[in-house]
């Protein structure tokens, strides 16, 4: 009986690897727009989930000689080496690289943005409870009232 691959979390989006492939493909031979059967796009799929499964059980390899629980980026790099894939290191370190950079700028506006809210809450003169009223009693008249009616009463 044939096994049947079962659609679910070990299974690679297919749309994805097509596009991959074909951008690929369009790379290597421009005067022509290559397609992918269902056969060959299902053996690229198969063929890149075991890649990734080898290349991560070998940076794990990496990972655990270190010590550490955590693979980095530099295990996988090492694995790619060890796996005689050294073809390889280059691109994804530029690709590592050009990520870093890209990600840096997102995450100092993320922290400018931060700072931004950060003085608008400090600048806000008082803070309300839940019910609207004013927790510190600035600004709230109703009381200033009783206290006047009571002294007048008083007198």
């Amino acid at each position: 009986m044939e096994k049947k691959i079962v659609a679910g979390i070990e299974e690679l989006p297919k749309t994805i690897v097509r596009r991959v492939v074909k951008e690929k493909l369009s790379q290597c031979s421009r005067d022509q727009d290559i397609s992918v059967n269902k056969d060959s796009l299902l053996a690229f799929c198969e063929s890149a989930r075991i890649f990734i499964h080898y290349l991560s059980a070998t940076a794990n390899d990496i990972c655990k000689e270190s010590k550490r629980q955590t693979i980095k980026a530099e295990d996988v790099l090492k694995a790619l080496e060890d796996m005689e894939f050294p073809e390889l290191v280059r691109p994804l370190k530029a690709s590592l690289n050009e990520f870093r950079r890209k990600n840096a700028g997102k995450k100092a506006a993320a922290s400018r943005e931060k700072e931004v809210k950060k003085k608008r809450k400090v600048e806000e003169p008082t803070v309300e409870g839940t019910d609207g009223e004013s927790i510190d009693g600035v600004g709230d008249d109703d009381n200033d009232e009783d206290e006047d009616e009571n002294e007048a009463s008083d007198n």
